[in-house]
């Protein structure tokens, strides 16, 4: 503690951020997800996993990162959509249970598969030579690619506003959100709507997923341990809150950067307790509604 600078302090809350925008992406899928269809996922860690490894693919086949980055929430998104339309959409309507459970267990399908076609073992997967190396901060020296990561966060999140906000198929999403027997009145095929909601948010994590391979390695577990992170978010923030999800994001990677600078130790204890304080005095979270989870 004493030799603790305000410099040292400033990198380790960037190194935050930048842990934090990850948590951001998962927890905005999920967010998405369960504010649209009211459906927890909980393959979205499985998602997050095959996003990785769906980039190591692409780097195997031949390609780059930057080919991966197109091509991964592509695939993850397609496959999300495969899984509302052969399974999810047939228990919209009997309660929140029922789709919790089946995502449970396909997240064990899931990760199954990836270590029979994968193996068990972790592979490490390197950032681009573009992305290598620090920039000085005038605080200090930080990973470039810890920033690029950020970059593309806020990137994905202002092309994700846009979409809901200025686009005719984000108004009926919204719409629908709200009163989808009347988007049904009107015509409105809720549907494939809810299919390409789905879809949206498992891009998302498989995006996230192929962000957080340079940073932590690839696994297939490795969507497990960060999906209770991204629950955490995702409670704090508001359930189906998108703007509670971003907020949720950056503090709870924040706190866990401090946590392992004062007190490694308590860095897995010290987010549920955010959540404990937080559900205490304010029980639906930062930004969500009373009541949506009933």
């Amino acid at each position: 503690m004493a030799g603790l600078s305000l410099d040292l302090l400033a990198l380790q809350i960037f190194t935050g951020l930048a842990l934090g925008a990850v948590y951001v992406l998962l927890a905005i899928g999920m967010s998405l997800i369960f504010g649209m269809l009211t459906v927890v996922n909980f393959a979205h860690g499985a998602f997050f996993a095959l996003g990785a490894y769906a980039g190591f693919l692409v780097l195997s086949l031949g390609g780059n990162f930057w080919l991966a980055l197109l091509a991964v929430p592509v695939l993850t998104g397609l496959l999300g959509m495969a899984v509302e339309w052969g399974l999810v959409r047939h228990l919209y309507g009997r309660g929140i249970d029922d789709p919790l459970l089946l995502t449970f267990g396909l997240s064990y399908v899931l990760v199954e598969l990836i270590r029979i076609f994968a193996g068990t073992q972790g592979l490490p997967f390197d950032a681009p030579d573009a992305l290598a190396g620090a920039v000085d901060l005038g605080i200090g020296y930080f990973p470039l690619y810890r920033l690029f990561v950020i970059a593309v966060t806020v990137a994905i999140l202002a092309l994700l506003w846009l979409f809901l906000e200025r686009t005719r198929v984000g108004l009926i999403i919204r719409a629908g959100a709200r009163d989808p027997e009347i988007m049904r009145v009107l015509g409105v095929d809720t549907g494939r709507i809810w299919r390409l909601v789905f879809g949206l948010g498992t891009a998302i994590a498989g995006l996230a997923g192929l962000l957080a391979a340079p940073l932590q390695g690839v696994s297939p577990e490795m969507g497990n341990a960060i999906l209770a992170d991204a629950f955490v978010v995702t409670v704090v923030g508001g359930m189906g809150s998108l703007p509670g999800a971003i907020l949720a994001g950056l503090v709870v990677g924040v706190i866990v950067s401090l946590t392992a600078l004062f007190a490694p130790e308590a860095g897995d204890v010290a987010i549920f307790v955010l959540m404990a304080v937080v559900l205490l005095i304010r029980p639906q979270g930062f930004f969500g509604r009373a009541g949506l989870m009933s």
